[in-house]
């Protein structure tokens, strides 16, 4: 179960590679805008400022997230579904997808289906984490095996900017990746173990019991501890993220 209230204790850094993918769309008036994965809604609904003029659509496989997106009114329709099993419509010229196929691990094979399915001169606009690698995630698996909770995580889910611009060969491909450094605030508790919570650790807490999860989360927070130390008041994280956004190939000089 996804909590909004967890996921958005970093709102302003979790936010910044949304806005940075969405400002390499080069759209002036398209019909009509998805987001797959909208989550709590407030980043779907600052594309209606981008493009007042089209159709909006949020999707999220979790309830939680919609009701909270759903909540906030404004200019789009919001509603839970599966990123599997969306199919573009023939006048989506815009399709947003932040933070969300990482989840997904036949994600390659929609990229590409997405890409042919899209109508002429669409944009396509991608962005996962790539920090799988991270001591963060080294250090998750490992305190994941003296758990037994290993099946629930993963080790390599994502690609890197190349295997993502040969997936969409026959598209303009701008594909690129960047390690943003988060300085988050000291806490009473280890602010990389808070940001962990909003979501890679939700597989985990969801696999143990209340117990095993607060042990579990005292042996992770020792380990992030030493991982990461804090510089006065705050803690350095490096972020690795991967984006790629996409134009299939244009018919008649679309310019939407």
């Amino acid at each position: 179960m996804w909590d909004p209230a967890v996921y958005r204790r970093f709102g302003a850094e979790r936010s910044r590679p949304f806005f940075d993918l969405v400002a390499r769309v080069g759209a002036r008036q398209p019909r009509a805008v998805v987001d797959l994965g909208c989550g709590p809604g407030e980043l779907t609904l600052s594309l209606a400022e981008r493009w007042p003029g089209a159709r909006l659509t949020g999707i999220d496989s979790s309830p939680e997230m919609i009701g909270k997106a759903s909540a906030h009114g404004g200019p789009a329709e919001f509603r839970t579904g599966d990123v599997r099993d969306w199919r573009p419509g023939p006048d989506t010229d815009v399709l947003v997808t932040n933070a969300t196929l990482q989840w997904v691990p036949e994600h390659r094979e929609l990229l590409a289906r997405w890409a042919r399915e899209l109508p002429p001169g669409a944009w396509l606009a991608m962005q996962v984490p790539g920090n799988f690698g991270a001591p963060s995630h080294v250090l998750l698996r490992e305190v994941g095996k003296r758990y037994g909770v290993s099946d629930v995580l993963r080790e390599a889910p994502v690609g890197d900017p190349a295997e993502y611009a040969a997936l969409l060969d026959g598209a303009e491909v701008d594909a690129w990746e960047t390690t943003y450094l988060h300085l988050l605030p000291v806490q009473d508790e280890h602010p990389v173990l808070r940001w962990m919570e909003g979501t890679a650790l939700r597989p985990v807490k969801a696999a143990l019991d209340d117990n095993a999860w607060q042990s579990f989360r005292a042996d992770l927070a020792r380990e992030l501890t030493g991982a990461y130390p804090a510089t006065g008041s705050y803690v350095a994280f490096p972020f690795r993220r991967v984006f790629v956004v996409a134009r299939t190939a244009s018919s008649g000089g679309n310019e939407r």
